[in-house]
């Protein structure tokens, strides 16, 4: 019966980090119920799944997508979170956020992003990356910055020359009306 529990926790761990883009990997030991709960709640809202499992039942599921993160990665305590880029980003956002830092039970040991195995410190710089609206917020500002220059440079030649003209207007309020108005 166990042979069969641990092929089948293997295989839907495989069969979800197959469509995985990205995998961040943390100790995960001391934590209470209500700490795991809230930190599995949230890495869930991030869009990842997230698993504590026996390493060596990991280190299977990750052989059979053809990933090595090391030997040391997977001892004690380890949970993995999974799902696309932008899910693996918010796991890590997650799990380096205050709430979960001031437990000081949960630390970074590895990762995986497109392919590329992170170690705990390219892992935790995970959380750094801005979500895709801010990325996409931050790319138009760059795209539209010179056009809007542009557009501010074209504007200011006729506006400088009527600022220019009204103060010469201004200056001489006694002088005589303009010969087109007589």
């Amino acid at each position: 019966m166990p042979n069969l529990v641990n092929e089948m926790i293997v295989r839907g761990m495989s069969e979800g980090m197959t469509v995985a883009e990205g995998m961040v990997v943390v100790t995960f030991g001391g934590l209470d119920v209500v700490e795991t709960e809230s930190i599995r709640g949230q890495v869930a809202e991030a869009g990842a799944s997230m698993r504590l499992v026996r390493n060596r039942l990991a280190r299977l599921a990750l052989a059979e997508k053809g990933i090595d993160l090391g030997d040391e990665t997977l001892k004690g305590n380890v949970a993995i979170a999974w799902g696309d880029s932008e899910a693996a980003i918010g796991a890590a956002k997650v799990f380096a956020s205050k709430d979960v830092k001031k437990t000081k039970k949960v630390a970074f040991k590895a990762g995986l992003l497109d392919g590329e195995v992170l170690d705990a410190s390219a892992a935790a710089s995970l959380a750094d990356v801005p979500d895709r609206d801010t990325l996409h917020a931050q790319l138009l500002g760059v795209i539209s910055g010179p056009a809007r220059g542009l557009a501010s440079v074209i504007h200011a030649v006729p506006s400088a020359t009527a600022r220019v003209l009204q103060a010469r207007a201004d200056s001489n309020p006694d002088s005589e009306t303009p010969a087109s108005e007589e």
